[in-house]
């Protein structure tokens, strides 16, 4: 099986750095907590007919997560919103990540962009990417004359 690489599309580094310490000093210390966004884990695995990219999306509703490919990347993105009701609840501690996420991926060549499918149960969010014909490995019938 010939593997496929594929990987997150590259962010403006050092914008992120530099947005980073630009507001460091300036922003109360609850600007780093679990209501800022997230990122969600994605395993990526093949077949020979199909690589997968699976997220973790867990306490999200299938209408919170949008999928989209443009000019070769696919691109997850969505809100998970709180969990907490509306009360007068003091919270001790809170680990749960909420808020905005965007993923995007460099789709190989080799995808076949009208063979793309989501599915999502569990808090797992699996999308199925369909290989094109002509990058299945092929095996040659040796001939004896």
């Amino acid at each position: 099986m010939r593997h496929f690489a594929i990987r997150p599309t590259r962010n403006d580094f050092m914008g992120d750095f530099n947005n980073f310490f630009n507001g460091f000093f300036d922003t109360p210390a609850d600007h780093f907590g679990p209501e800022k966004g997230f990122s969600p884990a994605v395993d990526v695995r093949e077949t020979e007919d199909d690589l997968y990219l699976t997220f973790e999306l867990p306490g999200m509703n299938k209408d919170e997560i949008k999928i989209g490919v443009e000019n070769g990347i696919l691109t997850v993105a969505g809100e998970r919103k709180s969990h907490r009701g509306e009360g007068n609840d003091n919270v001790v501690r809170s680990e749960i990540r909420q808020g905005s996420f965007r993923r995007s991926f460099t789709l190989p060549k080799r995808i076949d962009l009208k063979n793309i499918s989501a599915d999502y149960k569990n808090g797992l969010l699996e999308i199925r990417l369909g290989k094109v014909e002509e990058s299945k490995p092929k095996e040659i019938e040796v001939k004896v004359s």
